[in-house]
C-alpha cells in the first residue's frame, strides 16, 4: 500500500511535457458496489526513525534484528534482507533460523539459503495468511519513516537498501514471481516538483508530465512513471516454493518472548516479525498504520496505476485494488465502512470523468 503522507511520491526527473496525449488507450475501471469481491485489511509495522537491522548477543545466541518496514516492507525486503545477511555472516554459523515468513523474512531466509546455510523459518502464519500478502504492492519504499526522525545515516542506509532491494527484483520479473514493470499516473492539481528532490528517482524509468488536456484523466496534470509490480499471491507463493525446494524447513509456531529463542538449535537467529515485535522486544516506537483495500473484479484490459491524491489503483490478475487509507495508531482489523465508503465513492468520481479513449 503506498503513502498518503510525509513523502513525495516517487518518479523520474523528466524533460519538458509532451504536448501530445500519452498515445496509448485507457480502458477506466469499472467502480461498482456489485463488482466488489473482498474488502482487506493490513497493519503496517511502522516506526518514526525507520527500519531496524541491527544485532545483539542474548545468551548463546547472535540475534539479527530486522523489522520495522512500515509501507515499505515488501519494497524493502531483499536490501534490508542483504543488509541483516551482511551482519550474520561477522557470526559465521552453518544453520540459521528466521522468525517469520512474510517478505522480509522469506527474502532474508533464501538469502542466506544462498550463501549456504541451513534455514529454518519459525512462524505463526505462513503465506497467504501474512500480512504481505495483503500489500499492494508496487515498488515504492514510503511511508517508512518520518522525515523529522530519521538521521543522515538511516537515510543513507535506506537509500542502499531500496537500490539493493530494487536490482534483487529485477531479477525476478515475469510470470513465475508475478513481478512486472507497469505505468503509474499520478494526478494532480498543479505540477509536480518535490519528486525532483527524491534520491532514488533513477529507480523510476520513462518520467513524462501532460498538461491540462494532454491525458484522459480528470485532474489538470498528470505524471507518468514506471514502477516494478509486485503480485503478492503470486510472489510469495513462489518465494516460499524456492525456500523448501533449496531445502528449508518451516515450523508453525509463536513465540511469547525473546527468552523463547534460547531453546532453538540454531546458533544465529534472525528476527522478522514486523509488528509483532513491538510485544517480543519492548519497542515502543513501533506502530500499526491501519490500511484497507477493496477489490474488484479482474479488469485483464487495465494496465496502468493511478495515484490521485490519498486514493491509488493498483491491478492485479486476481482483482483490481482501491485504497487510499492510513490510520497511523489503529490496531482494529475490522474494516472501517466509513473509509470504505469514502474510497469506493473517490475512485467512482475519478473514473467516471476520464476521457473515452
Amino acid at each position: 500500500m503506498p503513502p498518503v503522507e510525509a513523502e513525495p511520491e516517487p518518479s523520474a526527473q523528466t524533460g519538458p511535457p509532451p504536448k501530445e496525449t500519452p498515445g496509448r488507450e485507457f480502458a477506466p475501471v469499472r467502480v461498482e458496489e456489485d463488482r466488489i469481491i473482498r474488502t482487506v485489511v493490513g497493519l503496517r509495522p511502522f516506526r518514526p526513525s525507520g527500519f531496524v537491522v541491527r544485532a545483539e548477543t542474548q545468551g548463546r545466541k547472535t540475534v539479527i534484528h530486522h523489522y520495522g518496514h512500515g509501507g515499505g516492507g515488501v519494497s524493502l525486503s531483499w536490501g534490508t534482507a542483504h543488509l541483516a545477511v551482511e551482519l550474520a555472516e561477522a557470526h559465521p554459523a552453518a544453520s540459521h533460523a528466521v522468525i517469520g515468513c512474510g517478505a522480509v523474512g522469506l527474502a532474508t531466509a533464501r538469502l542466506l539459503q544462498r550463501r549456504g546455510s541451513q534455514v529454518t523459518i519459525y512462524a505463526k502464519d505462513l503465506p497467504p495468511q501474512t500480512t504481505s500478502n495483503i500489500a499492494g504492492a508496487q515498488w515504492q519504499p514510503f511511508t517508512v519513516s518520518d522525515r523529522a526522525h530519521r538521521t543522515p545515516a538511516y537515510e543513507a542506509l535506506q537509500e542502499r537498501a531500496a537500490r539493493l532491494s530494487h536490482r534483487y527484483f529485477q531479477d525476478l520479473t515475469g510470470h513465475h514471481y508475478g513481478v512486472r514493470w507497469i505505468e503509474n499516473y499520478s494526478c494532480t492539481e498543479a505540477p509536480e516538483e518535490s519528486y525532483r528532490a527524491d534520491p532514488i528517482a533513477d529507480l523510476y524509468p520513462d518520467g513524462a508530465a501532460y498538461t491540462p488536456g494532454g491525458h484522459p484523466f480528470p485532474t489538470p496534470h498528470a505524471r507518468r512513471f514506471s514502477t516494478l509490480f509486485i503480485e503478492t499471491p503470486v510472489y510469495l507463493a513462489a518465494v516460499l516454493r524456492d525456500f523448501l525446494q533449496f531445502g528449508g524447513r518451516i515450523v508453525v509456531r509463536e513465540f511469547a518472548s525473546q527468552e523463547e529463542w534460547q531453546a532453538l538449535e540454531e546458533p544465529v537467529v534472525v528476527n522478522c516479525t514486523g509488528l509483532g515485535a513491538r510485544a517480543l522486544c519492548g519497542d515502543e516506537e513501533l506502530t500499526p498504520i491501519k490500511g484497507q483495500l477493496i477489490v474488484l473484479l479482474p479488469q485483464p484490459e487495465v494496465d496502468y496505476i493511478t495515484l490521485a491524491g490519498a486514493l491509488y489503483m493498483f491491478p492485479r490478475t486476481d482483482g483490481i485494488l482501491l485504497g487510499g487509507t492510513m490510520e497511523r495508531g489503529e490496531w482494529s482489523l475490522e474494516v472501517n465502512e466509513e473509509a470504505r465508503a469514502r474510497v469506493l465513492e473517490g475512485h467512482r468520481a475519478f473514473f467516471a470523468g476520464m476521457k473515452a479513449g
